[in-house]
């Protein structure tokens, strides 16, 4: 049902670098890109990310309630996306570990404060 998802930055060679290493990570890579726009995924592949500059000209902002799930394929992957955002300019909002019977998932946000998860269902 979604397509893509975009979140908003103010310094796109920053952003640019953290996306890249988590779509890498991924199997991904860049799939469009132009002035003041980047996006991330595999054209008839599940939803991809785009990283761009508000269409207004104001600062991006960060929506409060609003985060990104990235769905890995298993636990160790889960841990690798976590340490590949911290290690790209990300800070921890949930180190890896699970949450419940069922759901094993890390919290990060990308550096302009945007959050996004990795997890494992089941």
């Amino acid at each position: 049902m979604i397509g893509y998802v975009t979140v908003g930055t103010n310094d796109m060679e920053r952003g640019a670098k953290f996306y890249d290493a988590i779509a890498a990570e991924l199997g991904v890579g860049r799939m469009m890109e132009w002035d003041g726009a980047i996006a991330w995924g595999a054209p008839g592949g599940g939803a991809g990310i785009g990283l761009t500059k508000p269409f207004d000209g104001n600062a991006a902002t960060v929506g409060n309630g609003v985060m990104i799930a990235l769905e890995a394929k298993d636990k160790d992957q889960v841990d690798r996306l976590h340490a590949i955002a911290l290690a790209n300019g990300g800070t921890c909002e949930g180190p890896p570990g699970p949450r419940g019977d069922t759901f094993y998932v890390a919290y990060f946000r990308d550096p302009d404060g945007n959050k996004l998860n990795a997890f494992l269902m089941g």
